[in-house]
């Protein structure tokens, strides 16, 4: 049965998030399945030992009613595209209307969330904060000075990444984590490298970029991409391997809205912080590969935020129901640290409000659409 244009009324509590067997699902489903996977819902059947027939019907179910917003393969786009968190400074009048801009007409903003701290904070006029990445060929400066004339910015912070630690979002799996939880050992870093494709490797990885339907929800789902884009299976499986070894294909996950009320009213999560640290040039790897150990983490990131931020060089987000535990976290990864005998000459917290998700588009193509959409001539700010 495919739930196509069904009042959310019709959906019963099959759909949500409290459900035992939603939950088991969907703690596999958000962020355990990493690289290419040939049949991912039989993956997520055999690691939840459920039947696969169940697993296709609650999946339907729940993307049906919205308890999940999105099904995608995602890419580590940082490597394909030049990439950086954005710190916009606005003025409180226009707040809103430039992050509606930011969410709904530029496609290669990301993540788009207002953003507050202690008014005395570093930084902390800069409300609006957003990921960014600019395909290959074209400067992220220059796409943020347009920017900055669209959205009627005062100034903006660019921050690249230049290492990732953490990244995976699984809000329903990381619901009962204590403070203080982490890995045996460090998490590894993984460095920033623009890589160069093919035609035929870029041609897959559009594919599999691809947001599914609601009927692509079955079994032999990439066998169906591959016949799309006339190429064979094997074929399809080899490239999209290669791209794997490669190190760009993240994990195949259904996400969750973060803090929008779902269909039954209940939320994911409430509170999403944005954690600051500045620690010593020299380390950072260390630091982030100690910060990253943290499972309640869905990001950790080497970022340079420069004076304005108070030099802080590691960033984190965590995502919770309640804030004080959220600060609970925070406070043992600073023990943590301190244990560890690494020094932290400033921390802060940024606390999310009103956000929006979407994926960034990284193809050079659609970047020249948006530029003739919006009457801007590709030739004079492409990236010399």
């Amino acid at each position: 049965m495919i739930y196509t244009n069904m009042p959310l009324s019709a959906f019963d509590s099959t759909a949500s998030i409290e459900d035992e067997i939603n939950q088991k699902i969907l703690s596999v489903s958000e962020d355990r399945l990493q690289g290419f996977i040939a049949d991912p819902f039989r993956e997520i059947a055999h690691l939840t030992n459920l039947p696969l027939a169940l697993v296709l019907e609650r999946i339907r179910l729940m993307f049906s009613a919205g308890t999940i917003r999105r099904i995608r393969l995602t890419l580590l786009a940082n490597d394909l595209a030049p990439g950086a968190l954005v710190a916009w400074k606005i003025p409180e009048s226009s707040l809103h209307e430039a992050f509606d801009f930011l969410f709904q007409k530029d496609p290669f903003s990301g993540h788009v969330v207002i953003r507050s701290t202690d008014p005395a904070a570093a930084g902390a006029r800069y409300r609006l904060w957003s990921t960014l990445k600019v395909p290959q060929g074209f400067s992220i400066q220059t796409h943020c000075e347009l920017l900055k004339n669209l959205i009627g910015a005062e100034d903006y912070k660019i921050m690249p990444a230049k290492g990732i630690f953490t990244l995976g979002v699984g809000h329903i799996r990381r619901k009962t984590i204590l403070p203080g939880t982490k890995s045996p050992r460090a998490a590894v870093m993984h460095p920033i490298a623009i890589k160069t494709l093919s035609e035929k490797q870029w041609l897959v990885l559009k594919s599999l970029k691809e947001e599914l339907t609601l009927e692509e929800i079955e079994e032999g789902l990439w066998e169906k991409r591959a016949s799309k884009i006339g190429m064979s299976s094997q074929e399809f499986f080899s490239i999209a391997k290669e791209l794997e070894k490669i190190g760009i294909l993240g994990r195949f996950s259904t996400f969750l809205e973060h803090v929008k009320p779902l269909y039954d009213g209940k939320k994911v999560t409430k509170f999403n912080a944005l954690f600051h640290w500045a620690v010593p040039q020299g380390m950072e790897r260390e630091a982030g590969g100690q910060i990253g150990r943290f499972e309640i983490l869905t990001h950790c990131y080497w970022r340079e935020a420069g004076s304005e931020f108070k030099n802080v060089n590691i960033m984190a987000v965590a995502h919770g129901k309640e804030k004080g535990l959220l600060e609970s976290h925070k406070k043992a990864i600073d023990e943590h640290l301190e244990a560890v005998g690494i020094p932290v000459s400033y921390t802060n917290i940024f606390w999310g409000g009103r956000s929006e998700i979407k994926p960034s588009e990284i193809f050079p193509e659609a970047y020249k659409e948006w530029l003739q959409k919006m009457g801007l001539d590709s030739s004079v700010i492409s990236n010399s």
